[in-house]
């Protein structure tokens, strides 16, 4: 049989991704054939905006570059959040989506422009070009760290390839394209865009100016974000913290990147108060492979006003926060050097440096502190009656198996979040929504999530306005799960935004939603369900998972049903940290 364009598509993706994800319709029908027929890994979602979703959590689980596909037209635009999402992340994907023939039918859109405006690059298969576009797609998006679109015309989808779909044509490449695939790369369209960043590197300064001021600290601190981990310094960034004594701390993304006993935490909004405190301490902040967003500065209040941050990136993200020092290097390439500098002790003297003898900022606080009384929530329930989140999610953080990997929605519960329900390491905190600030991408996640890791135990934690927006994906997302939970933190309100804007005298009445039963949600789509409103509840949650395991505690059919959908209906009185720091500025 003669390749076709869809043939030659899913044939040379399959080189790059390791699964896909999507919806079929009638402008992707023949793509999804080729790849399921060749027994490649296909997850079926009921929204496209979950199948760019799950690529996107896939990738960023460890699980290596996917495939989302949908058909065109609204299948395309009911994707383009999530898109979004994982462009603004910088998130490599590729989206295999259908456009309009040659002759555009009244209902077609002008998908182009809608990738143009989002700043997503993209190419056009045609029959003579489809084998090369589907490589350079691939190839580009792994290069540049983001998302790119193949759309294959509703006409030409079964068309046979001339000359083997080996010539790609009206070439349109940014300079940084280009440095990767010369001219002859391919039909690719990324609309040039510039920024306002404050993230411009320190002119003159160096890799000894860094090693200098570590060596001089008093009291440093390194901040490792997901650029560590994807870059495999784990251990340089250790060795450099162990020869200046400083402490660690990480992102959000980057979670226990640089475990032991001199780990600070999170930084940023989801960092403890006595976490702060301390952070607030150091001298020097060295930052290395994140953004450095308003975030992750807890808004201007995580480091000490006269703190000399440094910050060490590939390149400039529109998000960065003022520094001292910004450089812009691969990680690979700068850390073995500061290492060597700081090692071969032949880092000269600042008019600042520590007097001779001072112990090492680990020597003066002999251990890090315990946690304060923040973190050890007494009462599970408010004084309102309903469930205090916190608590919540530090008993879950006790019954959940070690062996866990965690994604998590958008909304006001997310403060809580990486606070107080653990995971393992970097690649088992899948963080969505963020990026663009949306809710509602949950569900879909968790089936990206699943299939990157399906070896442990998989939990989504939600709030319950983003759980109903993606409610389409509950089904799929408990048919994805080997096992795991998915937890809906419910107020039955938009939480965020109550907080907000009922201080400011609006009216909340558009804010509060109708309670939604989640668990009986749960056990239509054959999950066990649990309604948590007391601490007799939350007993029958505890008998669950000291049963989970137990081959003799199977349900009444003979199948113990390995995924729990856990409906804890939470206070509106506890206020996350991050919306504090809102309501202080205002």
């Amino acid at each position: 049989m003669s390749a076709t364009v869809s043939t030659a598509i899913a044939e040379e993706l399959r080189s790059f991704c390791r699964h896909c994800f999507g919806l079929i319709g009638n402008a992707n029908s023949h793509f999804i054939s080729a790849l399921t027929e060749s027994g490649f890994g296909y997850s079926s979602v009921r929204h496209e905006s979950a199948a760019v979703g799950a690529a996107d959590a896939f990738y960023r689980a460890g699980g290596g570059m996917a495939i989302a596909t949908t058909t065109c037209g609204a299948g395309f635009t009911n994707a383009l959040t999530t898109l979004a999402e994982a462009k603004a992340a910088r998130i490599p994907l590729i989206f295999v989506t259908g456009t309009h023939p040659a002759t555009p039918r009244p209902f077609d859109l002008d998908q182009s422009a809608l990738l143009d405006a989002l700043g997503v690059c993209y190419l056009t298969a045609s029959p003579s070009s489809a084998r090369a576009d589907a490589r350079i797609a691939a190839e580009l998006a792994e290069f540049l760290r983001e998302p790119v679109v193949v759309q294959i015309p509703f006409d030409v989808q079964d068309a046979v390839l001339v000359a083997g779909g080996n010539t790609p044509k009206n070439i349109h490449l940014l300079e940084t394209a280009t440095g990767a695939h010369g001219a002859s790369s391919a039909q690719l369209q990324r609309p040039l865009r510039t920024s306002d960043s404050a993230a411009l590197d320190s002119p003159g300064a160096t890799v000894e100016d860094v090693a200098r001021l570590l060596h001089s600290a008093r009291r440093p601190l390194i901040v490792s974000g997901r650029g560590v981990s994807m870059s495999g310094t784990a251990g340089l960034v250790r060795s450099i913290g162990d020869r200046v004594g400083a402490l660690f701390m990480h992102s959000a993304m980057a979670r226990h990147v640089v475990p032991g006993p001199w780990e600070l935490g999170t930084v940023g909004g989801f960092a403890h108060g006595w976490q702060v405190d301390l952070a607030r301490q150091a001298d020097v902040v060295v930052v290395l492979g994140a953004s450095l967003n308003a975030f992750q500065c807890r808004g201007g209040n995580m480091f000490s006003p006269e703190a000399t941050v440094i910050h060490i990136l590939d390149e400039p993200h529109p998000a960065s926060q003022a520094a001292d020092i910004r450089l812009f290097s691969q990680l690979e390439e700068i850390l073995p050097v500061l290492d060597r500098i700081l090692g071969e002790s032949i880092v000269e003297a600042t008019p600042e440096s520590k007097p001779r003898g001072e112990g090492s900022w680990r020597e003066q606080l002999g251990r890090l502190p315990a946690p304060s009384a923040e973190e050890l929530v007494g009462a599970i329930t408010c004084d309102d009656g309903a469930l205090d989140p916190r608590a919540c999610l530090q008993q879950l953080d006790r019954l959940l198996p070690a062996r866990r990997a965690v994604c998590t929605d958008g909304g006001h519960f997310l403060g809580w979040v990486p606070k107080f329900l653990d995971v393992p390491s970097p690649d088992s905190q899948v963080i969505v929504g963020t990026a663009i600030q949306s809710i509602g991408m949950g569900l879909g996640s968790l089936v990206g999530l699943a299939a990157a890791k399906p070896e442990d135990y998989c939990v989504l934690v939600a709030g319950d306005g983003g759980g109903m927006m993606g409610l389409a994906d509950l089904g799929s997302a408990i048919e994805s799960l080997n096992r795991g939970a998915i937890v809906f933190m419910n107020d039955a309100a938009y939480g965020a935004e109550l907080h907000q804007y009922a201080k400011a005298g609006l009216d909340t009445s558009s804010m509060v939603i109708d309670d939604c039963d989640f668990a009986a949600l749960g056990r239509a789509f054959g999950a066990e369900g649990f309604t948590v409103r007391t601490e007799a509840d939350l007993e029958a949650l505890r008998d669950y998972y000291a049963g989970l395991d137990d081959p003799h505690s199977d349900s009444a059919d003979g199948h113990r049903r390995k995924v729990a959908v856990i409906d804890f209906k939470i206070s509106r009185s506890v206020v996350a940290d991050f919306v504090k720091e809102v309501l202080a500025k205002k």
